[in-house]
């Protein structure tokens, strides 16, 4: 990976959803899914737009510095067009300790993936990047910008994945997969009538949308696949931490606890943990539960590596 590349390239990217902003009357996203397919079919009357473009093919991007080259354009227009705190991308860190643990804990090499709230794509393409597995991606989002700029993206990458637009609470035709991916939107779901379906419902409030979005997720995956889920902390501890595990019970077990360092969510109160689940299988004596302090201390994540690969052979 040429880290000048890189920069090069975002600069180009910049300078082009910064052009198109300004001649279209225009958001810096909804340029940036313009200049993406301005780059895809070449077709724009801008010629500088056009002279970039032509740049950046002649740069001959890797899918992976297309990844940091559109990440750092997504950090730059978050200055001036933040997103809510569900809409920001899942932390590269995060990503690759996903692709270790998928790597390590699913047996087969074909992997069909449902990933629900797929967001910016981010997560998608940092594991579609590092997986030693062949990922056969689908991924579900219900706001139809995440779904433009992450599907736009993918097209520019020649990532080989599809996306559907959708409510992931509301029932979905969709098949089964062997393993769910989420990072988890956290906060509470609005149409009560929907949620009274499931049975992590709550009757004297709201129901946690996170814990409906893990009941969901649960019935498009196959019989003895696995769930990943970056939820709360708090996940088997919170007010409705009750319902949740008596829907547990019957449907799955909680293989592992990743409590990851708060550092890398600006504060408390929004830090998660990797929970994985697998469904309609017999309870093992000892789930996997350790704290992660610091992501980029070399020896500390080895020593996890080392730890987690133990357990898959013992359990």
């Amino acid at each position: 990976m040429n880290f000048e590349t890189i920069e090069q390239a975002y600069y180009l990217l910049l300078e082009n959803v910064q052009t198109l902003q300004t001649t279209l009357s225009t958001s810096f996203y909804d340029a940036f899914v313009e200049q993406n397919g301005i780059y895809l079919d070449g077709e724009t009357d801008v010629e500088s737009v056009k002279r970039n473009n032509q740049l950046l093919k002649n740069l001959n991007l890797n899918k992976e510095e297309w990844r940091r080259a559109f990440q750092f354009l997504l950090m730059k227009a978050a200055q001036t067009e933040p997103l809510q705190a569900n809409h920001q991308f899942t932390p590269d860190s995060i990503g690759l300790l996903l692709s270790f643990l998928v790597d390590s804990l699913v047996p087969s090499q074909q992997v069909d993936v449902l990933e629900i709230g797929s967001g910016l794509g981010n997560l998608t393409q940092t594991l579609l990047n590092h997986s030693q597995k062949t990922l056969n991606y689908l991924g579900m989002e219900v706001d139809d910008l995440l779904i433009d700029l992450s599907a736009s993206m993918a097209e520019v990458m020649k990532a080989e994945v599809s996306f559907v637009q959708g409510d992931a609470v509301r029932p979905q035709v969709l098949k089964e997969s062997d393993l769910i991916l989420s990072d988890l939107p956290v906060g509470f779901y609005p149409d009560d009538q929907i949620a009274n379906r499931y049975q992590v419902a709550a009757q004297e409030e709201h129901t946690y949308a996170h814990h409906l979005l893990m009941e969901q997720s649960l019935k498009y995956l196959k019989r003895d696949g696995y769930a990943f889920f970056l939820a709360p902390n708090n996940l088997l501890t919170s007010p409705q931490s009750h319902l949740l595990k008596a829907w547990l019970q019957q449907e799955a077990q909680v293989l592992a606890m990743i409590s990851l360092p708060e550092s890398l969510f600006g504060h408390s109160q929004h830090a998660k943990s990797i929970f994985i689940l697998q469904k309609q299988h017999e309870a093992i004596e000892n789930p996997f539960v350790y704290p992660l302090t610091d992501l980029q201390n070399r020896e500390e994540m080895m020593q996890f590596r080392e730890n987690f690969q133990k357990w898959v052979q013992r359990k």
